[in-house]
């Protein structure tokens, strides 16, 4: 038996959870991750190979039990797992309230069972919809589709668990989060791994409407800082957003990347104009505040660009195809 404090990573092959990882790893804990490898990959914990306090298991999190050992023991759980793509959740709604909701339930009652200090769920500000901006923890919720409601029915169901259950529970409210190991493979998604994978290729930027619309991008090292630290806080059964609070242009993400040709393409129904994370809680009872600019954030993509390399290429014919459901069902509903 170790004498190490214990996490529990789900989702740990991930993005967001990889360096959830190595900061809980870097901070002297026994890391336990659990991961489908849908949408994760190991590649991502190969420089933590040979890690006595790494332990990782490829399973789905709606198959977990409540005795589970996989959570034994453990004094924080870190919820990340889930399906992440937002353009497919038009086609496949069942799919992200299984997963994203009931997958969820499964590892609350695990943390339950086990008794663990903290659970921290990976939320989305996807919740707050077409919002004013800045937007705070109080503004209405009105997801557009069905990404987004299964993270907020996830979310509510954290706090439900901490509610009836007093399983100390925190939610974080990613914004934009961006940075090295995001997604390269699967469905149109994020920004960033379309244009790295263009910019690879020599293929033109697909830019969404003029490039003016902004988004409030922070990187990963920053957003799992801020996950540790809802962590280890006595506040409990708490909300918090997380982005920047600087929202950024499309088009300054283009220029910082290089430049190059453009492609224009059809402003997308359900997506607003602007993010804006009003970040004055998680700064006033966190303690947190971004330390990686934006400019160093995708200076540092750029310099581990090759992780793109067998990426996707999209083109504005294969984001039409993708995107074609999407328009057709949030087209009508906004008529």
């Amino acid at each position: 038996m170790t004498s190490r404090r214990i996490a529990v990573v789900t989702g740990g092959a991930g993005f967001i959870g990889s360096h959830m990882v190595d900061r809980l790893l870097d901070e002297g804990f026994r890391v336990h991750v659990i991961d489908n490898l849908v949408g994760g990959r190991l590649e991502n914990l190969a420089h933590r190979k040979g890690e006595r306090n790494l332990v990782v298991e490829t399973r789905d999190i709606r198959d977990l039990a409540p005795e589970d050992t996989l959570f034994s023991g453990a004094e924080y759980v870190f919820h990340f797992a889930g399906i992440g793509d937002i353009v497919p959740s038009i086609d496949k709604p069942v799919d992200y309230l299984s997963t994203n909701v009931m997958g969820t339930v499964k590892v609350l009652e695990c943390a339950r069972h086990a008794r663990v200090r903290k659970l921290v769920y990976a939320a989305s500000s996807s919740c707050y919809g077409m919002a004013d901006v800045p937007t705070a923890e109080n503004a209405p919720i009105q997801p557009e589709y069905p990404y987004a409601l299964s993270k907020y029915m996830g979310e509510e169901a954290v706090l439900h668990w901490g509610k009836v259950y007093r399983l100390p529970v925190n939610s974080l409210r990613i914004f934009n989060a961006y940075g090295t190991r995001s997604k390269t493979s699967g469905a149109y998604g994020a920004v960033f791994g379309v244009f790295l994978a263009q910019k690879i290729a020599g293929k033109p930027f697909t830019v969404v409407g003029d490039g003016t619309q902004r988004r409030d991008f922070l990187f990963v090292t920053d957003v799992a800082r801020a996950f540790f630290l809802a962590a280890t806080t006595d506040r409990v059964n708490e909300i918090f957003n997380l982005g920047a609070g600087n929202p950024q242009t499309v088009n300054r993400l283009v220029e910082l990347l290089g430049g190059g040709e453009v492609i224009r393409l059809p402003k997308r129904p359900g997506e607003p104009d602007c993010t804006w994370a009003d970040i004055t809680k998680i700064q006033r009872e966190l303690g947190w505040k971004q330390l990686v600019s934006f400019e160093d954030g995708v200076a540092q993509m750029l310099k581990n660009i090759d992780y793109w390399r067998q990426a996707p290429v999209w083109d504005a014919d294969s984001i039409a195809a993708a995107t074609k459901n999407w328009f057709a069902f949030l087209d009508a509903k906004t008529a």
